[in-house]
């Protein structure tokens, strides 16, 4: 059976390394939990490693949170929808807006639910996901800023998640600028610029990140310990929090090239086989996994050894060469995972799910 495991000691040395550099820099910072879709397991690992705020983009995730550490700080990280505002109210500290009308019925609903629901405006700066434009940012707070239950804690951003824009200094200086203007202008106290991502951790690291950047939201460098510019592992994190186990249920010598008319298979794909394999043969192992949990395309082999062939709905058939294998029927193959992939398997209710 297919399963997943959560290395906690990986996890808490990369949230030390990442805590240790915001704190050296008066940065505050929560962590993004969406990669772990509500597994209440992992929430656990997460939360005690003691962040006083958490992240996520569903709102059964964040009622989760709550239901494991009340005290929690809990921040909805997307432009909530109509239907969700009493949700998010519920169990949402703080949101992420755009529009004036959400804003309005979430102060409605903090009123019902005699809270103050506070927010952050995000401002679009290049990558056209979420963000008011900057000229409309002046009279989109002017609409807002007297809202009795709503309290405007930030101005943020969020970059290469869409189109890949990255984040560089002018990016942020700008963002900075919009908070000068709209406390010089309306007199009010911004506490906070969330300009901050995994994204945005290289040029903190380099030191080129603008000062009045003090807020970020953290996962995939939390989990993964990579630089999103350049691909590569930062120096003193760690990879390999999340690995994964399939086991052989087949382990069989057979043809390289198949036999008969070859039509479009299962994920709509028409595949060639070249000429020169025919009448060869190679050790193919079928693994209890496919892409009903995970798109092949986001794993990794641990072993170089072996290929992946293909993969249907439930099996995922990989090459282990042309010689005897040093693998058995019931043995497991491992894999490292991508952010992607990891999202995916941990969103499958059939793989389980352990911590090591």
């Amino acid at each position: 059976m297919a399963f997943m495991e959560f290395h906690k000691e990986r996890l808490k040395h990369n949230y030390d390394f990442l805590n240790n550099l915001f704190q050296n820099n008066n940065i505050s910072w929560g962590i993004v939990t969406k990669l772990l879709c509500g597994n209440r397991t992992y929430l656990k690992e997460v939360i005690n490693l003691g962040i006083k705020q958490v992240c996520d983009s569903r709102v059964s995730n964040l009622k989760m949170i709550k239901n494991i550490a009340p005290g929690i700080e809990t921040v909805y990280i997307k432009p909530p929808a109509k239907r969700a505002v009493r949700s998010v109210v519920t169990y949402a500290d703080i949101s992420l807006n755009t529009e004036l009308y959400t804003i309005r019925l979430l102060n409605e609903e903090a009123m019902k639910q005699n809270k103050i629901h506070k927010i952050i405006i995000m401002i679009e700066m290049g990558d056209l996901r979420e963000g008011v434009l900057g000229d409309n940012l002046v009279g989109f707070y002017g609409s807002i800023f007297n809202l009795p239950n709503i309290d405007v804690i930030g101005l943020g951003t969020n970059l290469n998640c869409l189109y890949g824009i990255m984040p560089s200094q002018d990016k942020l200086i700008q963002l900075g600028l919009y908070k000068q203007l709209i406390e010089t202008k309306f007199k009010r106290k911004i506490p906070f610029i969330s300009g901050g991502s995994s994204v945005t951790i290289p040029l903190l690291i380099k030191g080129i990140l603008p000062a009045s950047v003090d807020h970020f939201r953290v996962g995939e460098t939390l989990f993964f310990g990579k630089d999103l510019f350049t691909g590569k592992m930062i120096k003193g994190m760690k990879n390999g929090i999340f690995k994964l186990y399939a086991e052989i249920i087949e382990l069989t010598e057979k043809p390289v090239v198949p036999t008969g008319e070859i039509g479009a298979n299962v994920s709509g794909e028409t595949l060639e086989f070249d000429d020169k394999d025919l009448g060869k043969t190679s050790y193919r192992a079928i693994l209890d996994i496919g892409l009903l949990d995970i798109n092949i395309d986001d794993l990794e082999l641990e072993d170089k050894k072996i290929t992946i062939s293909g993969a249907s709905s439930d099996m995922i058939v990989v090459d282990l060469g042309t010689k005897k294998p040093k693998y058995k029927v019931g043995d497991l193959i491992d894999f490292k995972l991508n952010y992607m992939g990891s999202l995916h398997i941990m969103n499958s209710r059939y793989i389980s799910k352990k911590v090591v």
